[in-house]
């Protein structure tokens, strides 16, 4: 009979039979053009991912899995500028969100890692800041791509 060291899903996840339970507390909204729903909103979606992709026990703190972090910076900014008319404008905007995670590993200190994750998206010219805040979907594609970040860097030992 074979015998590993950690177990395998189909999720791609690598978590040790020892880890039941993860807890996330909610992500503060450190960054200052961030719309306000923004922590809690992050959070959620954070919840959620974990939540479809292991079977890990959400629990209020103290998981054997931990996150924590911020929101550091939410920035959006022109990009390809070009000429028109002789004058500079956007060809494009470009929105930032960089999220500073702290993640602990009860049963596996070496595990643990503190580090900012970042995703950048451009988004036509003709969308202003207000449109985007107020399109779900377009921040939800956001916030799954840092995610992801920290789930294949937690569980998936990518």
């Amino acid at each position: 009979m074979l015998s590993g060291c950690g177990v395998y899903s189909f999720s791609g996840t690598n978590i040790d039979p020892a880890v039941k339970t993860i807890s996330i507390s909610t992500f503060a909204n450190n960054a200052s053009n961030g719309p306000s729903f923004l922590a809690q909103r992050f959070t959620e979606d954070f919840k959620d991912y974990f939540q479809r992709n292991t079977t890990l026990k959400l629990v209020p703190r103290d998981g054997d899995l931990q996150f924590d972090g911020q929101i550091i910076a939410y920035d959006f900014a022109p990009a390809a500028i070009q000429q028109q008319n002789g004058q500079d404008q956007a060809g494009s905007n470009q929105l930032t969100i960089q999220v500073r995670v702290k993640f602990t590993n009860t049963k596996d200190p070496k595990q643990d890692f503190e580090q900012t994750l970042q995703t950048t998206r451009p988004f036509p010219a003709t969308r202003d800041i207000t449109s985007i805040n107020n399109d779900p979907t377009a921040l939800r594609e956001l916030f799954r791509n840092i995610i992801t970040d920290a789930f294949n860097k937690s569980v998936a030992n990518w």
